[in-house]
């Protein structure tokens, strides 16, 4: 009886094996070549003019409005790419963070917040749901996040630079997203 079953334990193992390997096989179009050898621009320079918008969300506020919201007299930008960055200088200085994830959503990001060990609260900006975010270890520091206008969301942080902090930690970073929400008005 126990050598009757052996052919059908193989004969299973054998399907699931099959199975496997042809659901991990696929066609791809085109020719294999090796590497340098395919043609192409191997410099690793990229020509971005074909990418004449990519960091238009960094330019979606002025400098000067930047900087009038935070409470300084000037902001320059440290950063354009994944996220956009300034330094905000005068009476108030402060590092500024923008992020626009074009597909996150607006419960992840909470979520998220709240794994990193981020008090969250609920918050309307323009009369659109939003929640700030704050560290408890660095309680000068928010984060005001919304749903962008047209997908994703947006997200503006504002880290006062050494004792400048405000009395309200959050009013910056929502003065900065109301701009945004109002076209920059």
């Amino acid at each position: 009886m126990r050598g009757s079953c052996r052919p059908a334990v193989w004969l299973a193992i054998l399907a699931v094996i099959v199975a496997v390997l042809a659901g991990c096989a696929r066609d791809v179009d085109g020719d294999a070549v090796a590497v340098g050898q395919g043609g192409q621009n191997t410099s690793g320079n990229v020509d971005t003019d074909q990418y004449d918008q990519l960091t238009l969300e960094c330019q979606i506020l002025s400098d000067a409005q930047i900087a009038k919201a935070v409470g300084g007299t000037s902001a320059s930008s440290t950063f354009n790419g994944a996220i956009c960055r300034w330094i905000v200088d005068g009476p108030v200085a402060a590092n500024v963070t923008f992020n626009w994830f074009e597909w996150g959503n607006l419960n992840v990001e909470k979520d998220t917040g709240k794994k990193l060990g981020y008090v969250t609260e609920n918050v309307k900006v323009v009369g659109q749901a939003a929640f700030t975010q704050r560290d408890p270890r660095r309680p000068n520091v928010c984060g005001v996040t919304t749903r962008a206008p047209s997908r994703g969301v947006f997200t503006f942080w504002v880290e006062p630079i050494g004792g400048s902090a405000s009395a309200d930690p959050c009013a910056a970073p929502t003065k900065l997203m109301e701009l945004v929400l109002n076209g920059g008005q």
